[in-house]
């Protein structure tokens, strides 16, 4: 009976959740933290807790596709992972393997359009490891209803310094002038199969860090962070609700300093001269949320009636 019950709040306070999203983010990216603690804790080994992560992966997939995310990237293996004993890296290498062919094959990827990519060192890993990532990126190639990025060998740092290299390379072959290396010149090489600005970061287990995880499309885009005490296994759609509810009110936030600065803006160009005024108003609109830019329209509108009242007198 308990149980039965604690079922329905359960349910019941995810719906309350999912009533207070507006737009889902484009792009989550997960730091899948805490598989090792989860099993230790429950007198395990750690393959038994990254077995368990691994279903809790699926289910994540599954929320995305429902709440029309668009992109989702899962830190799954790091670079510092590599120094961890073989014990334990064999059975997680086999885990990546099995579930990148089980997922290539699932109907429900094939149905819903996930096209699935690997970023990271992937040439440090296992031959088994990639071949199984070659052929999920095979399966999936023609797909883009939803991307599955999975980040494996993976160090922001790395990636950093492998495209500033390559820019260094092309200046030098003089395919590329230094003039043209900008933010588009950058991010061409970075890895490929990221395609936007991440929304929100989500990490699981209680460490309030990012962990040197897409430092170029989520720090530089100031995304949002949603940090949670359960570990992987135990993560929630209560939980992953709660991530987005993060993310849509540090939105919302960050829409409102836009159009106050706006605002601010606005004033200070019309105490020069109403005409520029009128022009910055017309981009700040063009660049504003609606009700921002119904501020800047009354904003204007007062300037242009308090000038006409000076005016009179």
């Amino acid at each position: 009976m308990a149980s039965w019950l604690r079922r329905r709040l359960t349910r019941a306070y995810e719906r309350m959740l999912r009533q207070q999203l507006g737009t889902a983010p484009a792009h989550v990216a997960i730091i899948q933290d805490g598989n090792r603690r989860y099993a230790k804790e429950r007198g395990a080994d750690a393959p038994d807790g990254h077995r368990e992560g691994a279903e809790t992966t699926e289910q994540v997939l599954e929320w995305c596709e429902e709440l029309g995310i668009e992109e989702l990237t899962l830190y799954a293996f790091s670079t510092e992972n590599f120094e961890r004993p073989d014990d334990e890296l064999d059975p997680l290498f086999d885990l990546i393997e099995s579930k990148l062919y089980e997922f290539a094959d699932a109907d429900r990827v094939h149905d819903n359009g996930v096209r699935i990519g690997a970023i990271g060192d992937v040439d440090r890993l296992p031959e088994r490891v990639r071949d199984a990532v070659d052929y999920a990126e095979s399966r999936t190639a023609t797909y883009d209803s939803l991307r599955l990025n999975i980040a494996l060998a993976y160090g922001g740092r790395a990636e950093l310094l492998g495209a500033a290299r390559e820019v260094a390379e092309d200046v030098a072959d003089g395919d590329l002038t230094p003039a043209d290396v900008d933010v588009d010149a950058v991010e061409r090489r970075l890895a490929e199969h990221t395609t936007r600005d991440v929304d929100l970061i989500i990490r699981t287990g209680g460490d309030e860090r990012t962990s040197n995880f897409l430092p170029w499309h989520a720090n530089g885009n100031e995304a949002a962070a949603y940090f949670c005490a359960p570990y992987w296994p135990e993560f929630s759609k209560a939980d992953f609700l709660r991530g987005l509810r993060t993310y849509e009110s540090r939105e919302e936030s960050w829409q409102q300093s836009r159009s106050e600065r706006a605002v601010a803006l606005l004033r200070a160009v019309a105490d020069a001269e109403l005409d520029d005024a009128a022009a910055v108003a017309g981009r700040l609109r063009a660049k504003l949320p609606s009700a921002g830019a119904r501020k800047v329209s009354a904003e204007l509108e007062r300037q242009r009636g308090s000038e006409s009242v000076d005016g009179a007198d």
